[in-house]
């Protein structure tokens, strides 16, 4: 566990994005955290996308710029997440639903403790981008992502009803500090 890193994708990549990907494919679930990637079918197009939308401008108007990882282990090269850090909140989708961080784990790789990890160090890429208090959140009945959240120091918030689909989304706040900084 102690071997993941987090890399930004880059076409030297492509292999194992492309199995992260095709995983996710095979068990018909969706890749949070992952930038759109389920919809991309030009990769290297990707790619250039999760590099445009770190900035501003590479952004539709009124949404955060993000940055984009893949959480790779470095022992045998495999991603086993994906994870995407927005740079701010200012939207009521990111307030009340996705937070700052969203992550996936590959299915294969899951009950291995590397969403803990991965998130870990996505709170050290948050510290990086000046962000000092991180929301994270998840669906109410997402038991694994919750305690995900509580072990990196998550203090749950509330949990907001959508008035649209009445879903609940639990809203968890971590401090990060120079402690968490890579």
């Amino acid at each position: 566990m102690t071997d993941l890193v987090l890399i930004k994708p880059n076409i030297d990549y492509l292999d194992i994005i492309t199995a992260y990907k095709n995983e996710f494919a095979q068990a018909n679930e969706p890749i949070y955290g992952g930038a759109h990637l389920e919809n991309y079918v030009d990769l290297v197009a990707w790619i250039a996308y999760t590099q445009a939308i770190e900035t501003e401008s590479g952004v539709k108007e009124g949404r955060a710029p993000s940055s984009t990882f893949l959480c790779v282990r470095q022992s045998d090269q495999k991603m086993v997440g994906i994870c995407n850090i927005r740079h701010h909140l200012k939207q009521d989708f990111l307030i009340n639903f996705a937070g700052h961080i969203g992550y996936s784990i590959c299915p294969s790789e899951r009950r291995k403790h590397y969403a803990k990890k991965q998130l870990k160090l996505a709170l050290a890429k948050a510290h990086n981008l000046g962000i000092t208090k991180v929301l994270v959140t998840c669906d109410v009945d997402n038991i694994a992502s919750e305690k995900t959240i509580l072990a990196n120091g998550g203090v749950y918030d509330n949990t907001y009803v959508n008035p649209d689909d009445h879903s609940q989304t639990k809203r968890f706040w971590i401090e990060v500090n120079h402690g968490n900084k890579s």
